[in-house]
């Protein structure tokens, strides 16, 4: 099927399911690609601040989160534009190869800066499989299918949330972190090389067809992309320390966010113009008060509270099996009720879980009120994210699909990038005067109440029938 023909309208009787006849190989097969990337994922990052702490760089653990942020920036602008001219299963195969070179780079780690290149690798991958399938989907599935695929696919990591967290928590507690990175490399080899496999042999006319010559998108802007990608890098870097050569670092990183990040967005996008250039805003918020969530909590529980990592991926484990159930509703519950009024209440839902963060960091309170604010902030992830790609999707030209996408992996990773330097700069500017860890923590969650009442408020300027 080609994507012109999938975004045909039918009649509403006559419409075939995510699991019809039309769409079941294109939607297996996203599936497959989701639940590898998952269970990779929730089993890794709960390993990341032990991973940190045996190799003493704890203070450079913002680079570590960081530089994934960082490579995702430019693996989202390569897949993004390589599908918009060729299709998308060449950017998701070499996604998928990467993904498992990077769990042989972190797992064999002797210094944080290695696992920070392993982490780099990892991004690189992550951005080029996520606006692969992204773009796929809206390539292969008309409107109204949308919202349910991609409820798929946040259903597709409900059985790595299960499993992938508590068992590399048992891991790496009973022998250690690199056993998990090495474990995860093997399980996921032949898997990968499968997919890879089936992806080669898809007919020209599959579900990932490119759009004709004429229509495809110019050759994407790499050095735009890798300026950015160094200056989110720089960033991190420069805010793990609070003297004046960091400073010098963060105000290169920053000056190459300004300078170049208006090349790869919509044009509006940082004052909020109506259509699109709200939708990839809204993204870029959302992913990075959620981000900074998950990164700094397990890292405050771990280091700080002595919260035993198995505890901590059960965290992991809820988090993302509620971040399914809420994209499943809004998705099938949902779908008749307005995008833009479901991105307000998740982003509500995810004010309450900063709430809950900031009052977990007192010592005085069980540290298990934090690690409930990761749950339920992806509760309202599950709610809002969905809806906010459908109303990109939506704002979006046929052609122009995978430019979209990579616009929105673009913001994201920004607002993961900006919103945790900034996170991370008020932590250490708290320490550098003399408070307390715990403190410093809840003074940085606290400020994560404003970019999620932003969005609640911005919400309906990325509607359906706003004009682009």
């Amino acid at each position: 099927m080609t994507a012109k023909q999938a975004l045909r309208p039918l009649p509403h009787n006559t419409r075939p399911g995510i699991f019809s006849r039309t769409y079941a190989a294109a939607t297996l097969t996203f599936a497959t690609v989701m639940f590898l990337t998952g269970f990779a994922a929730l089993a890794v990052v709960p390993t990341l601040p032990t991973a940190a702490e045996d190799l003493n760089g704890v203070s450079l653990f913002p680079l570590v989160a960081g530089s994934f942020v960082a490579a995702s920036l430019l693996g989202g602008v390569l897949g993004g534009h390589w599908a918009d001219r060729s299709g998308a299963r060449r950017p998701l195969a070499l996604g998928m190869v990467l993904s498992v070179v990077t769990l042989l780079v972190s797992a064999s780690s002797v210094s944080i800066w290695q696992l920070v290149v392993g982490r780099f690798v990892d991004g690189l991958a992550a951005g080029m499989v996520a606006v692969s399938v992204t773009t796929a989907i809206g390539q292969s599935y008309p409107e109204y299918l949308r919202p349910r695929m991609l409820a798929m696919m946040s259903a597709s990591w409900i059985i790595p949330s299960l499993v992938g967290p508590p068992v590399a928590g048992v891991v790496a507690e009973a022998w250690s972190w690199r056993t998990v990175f090495y474990g995860l490399a093997v399980l996921t080899a032949l898997p990968a090389v499968a997919l890879v496999a089936v992806l080669r042999k898809a007919p020209a006319d599959d579900e990932t067809q490119a759009p004709p010559a004429e229509e495809r998108a110019s050759r994407p802007p790499l050095v735009v992309a890798g300026m950015l990608s160094l200056g989110a890098a720089l960033g991190q870097y420069g805010v793990s320390g609070w003297d004046a050569r960091h400073l010098l670092f963060v105000v290169a990183g920053v000056a190459l966010l300004v300078v170049f990040a208006p090349r790869l967005l919509p044009e509006g996008t940082w004052r909020s113009a109506r259509g699109l250039p709200t939708a990839v805003l809204l993204r870029g918020l959302t992913s990075g008060t959620y981000f900074t969530v998950e990164a700094l909590v397990p890292l405050m529980l771990i280091t700080e509270r002595r919260v035993a990592a198995v505890t901590v991926g059960v965290a992991f484990t809820a988090s993302a099996v509620l971040w399914a159930v809420a994209s499943w509703v809004q998705g099938k519950l949902l779908q008749d009720v307005a995008r833009h009024r479901l991105v307000m209440v998740g982003a509500l839902i995810m004010a309450a879980s900063v709430a809950l963060a900031v009052a977990g960091s007192f010592s005085g309170v069980s540290p298990l009120l934090a690690m409930a604010a990761m749950p339920l902030a992806a509760v309202g992830m599950g709610m809002l994210d969905p809806c906010v790609t459908v109303l990109s999707l939506a704002h979006s030209a046929p052609d122009r699909l995978g430019h979209t996408t990579s616009a929105m992996q673009t913001t994201m990773n920004l607002g993961q990038v900006v919103v945790l330097a900034f996170a991370t700069a008020v932590l250490n500017a708290g320490l550098a005067a003399g408070t307390s860890r715990l403190s410093g923590y809840a003074i940085a969650f606290s400020l994560l109440l404003v970019p999620t009442l932003l969005v609640a408020v911005l919400a309906v300027r990325a509607r359906k029938d706003a004009p682009a």
